[in-house]
């Protein structure tokens, strides 16, 4: 590792998730030596520019990833790719040395991620799986009051995540990647609730161990994939929690996570600027109900994902986010969907 700024490289193509927002981000973060861009990106020169701003001038675009890792191997790679053809590139991405950061879910299958792992780890790169939530305010802010034990034993926690119907309607998105089984892994839980499974393990710091529940298309759109997921869970302590998320709405996003312990609970909303709320009895703790403001970062959520993964791959501090613990979050999403195939739960690994 190098505390030294580094060449980072975006492989994409067109029908990839938040190609402009990781070019948005990369142009802004610090610690970026030179931009290189592989694929097609399926923005027109005009976005481009708008995107990597000053950086633009000195970006190097190659014809494919190929091209890219026997030209000039960058230190570090965002591959955002459609979910079933994403682990073939990233194992040449690694395999040539390279750390990288993935667009989730980065596969159709959990056992397509775990060679990555292992092969990640033999290589000594980081394997990054983009859950840019981890390092929203209220989730560090949740995390850091339960590792203070202001909640005490834990006993219960309970998320809902609801996006907008009106995508699903979309000609378009129908005939999109997303909407297909073979080439998604699923709908709304491994594209959406999978930032909330994610969250529930990286706050509560415990693991999900068993699952339960339904999936279901419940708006009645052409998609080969669910709209509605409700999930029954139980963690590493016996803390048990539920996880509801959806396409509901007309438009934008509602979210609220509570959780609850032997000396008090709390609640946040991630995607508002709400303050977080926390009633603790712990020895030492403030009295009454107290609420913890934050600032949602002023540009997007992904900047500041990107910047914590360039230095970790400069060496500056630890990766946001491990192979391995991307690998369980993974293993959990495919366990959902098993119990929710089968009517039976599911044990994670």
């Amino acid at each position: 590792m190098t505390q030294t700024p580094v060449h980072v490289a975006l492989i994409a193509e067109p029908s990839a998730a938040h190609v402009e927002l990781y070019l948005y981000s990369l142009a802004r973060c610090e610690g970026v030596a030179k931009i290189s861009v592989a694929g097609e990106t399926g923005l027109d020169p005009r976005q481009l520019k708008e995107s990597l701003g000053e950086r633009f001038e000195q970006a190097v675009f190659y014809r494919s990833h190929a091209d890219l890792l026997q030209k000039n191997a960058p230190d570090f790679a965002l591959v955002t790719l459609e979910a079933h053809q994403s682990p073939q590139v990233l194992h040449e991405v690694l395999q040539a040395g390279c750390h990288v950061l993935a667009e989730k879910p980065a596969c159709i299958r959990a056992e397509d991620f775990q060679p990555l792992v292992t092969l990640a780890a033999s290589k000594n790169r980081h394997l990054m799986l983009s859950l840019a939530g981890r390092v929203a305010p209220p989730v560090l802010k949740a995390k850091e009051l339960v590792e203070q034990g202001y909640l005490g034993k834990l006993y219960g926690i309970d998320v809902h995540f609801l996006a907008d119907q009106s995508r699903l309607k979309s000609p378009e998105y129908q005939q999109s990647w997303f909407s297909f089984q073979d080439k998604a892994g699923g709908g709304h839980l491994i594209w959406l609730g999978i930032h909330f499974l994610d969250l529930i393990q990286f706050v509560t710091g415990q693991k999900i161990r068993k699952v339960a529940g339904f999936t279901e298309n419940v708006g009645g759109t052409p998609l080969d994939v669910e709209d509605a997921v409700a999930l029954s869970l139980r963690l590493d302590s016996g803390t048990v929690g539920t996880l509801h998320c959806g396409y509901y709405l007309d438009r934008g996003y509602q979210n609220q996570v509570r959780i609850w312990g032997s000396r008090g609970w709390l609640r946040f909303d991630r995607v508002s600027e709400a303050p977080l709320e926390c009633y603790s009895t712990s020895p030492g703790a403030p009295s009454g109900l107290q609420r913890f403001s934050y600032s949602v970062p002023a540009e997007t959520g992904y900047r500041p994902w990107v910047q914590a993964a360039i230095d970790a791959v400069r060496g500056l501090r630890p990766p946001p986010i491990s192979g391995s613990e991307g690998l369980q979050v993974l293993k959990t999403v495919f366990a959902c969907y098993r119990a929710c195939d089968t009517g039976v739960s599911q044990a994670v690994e």
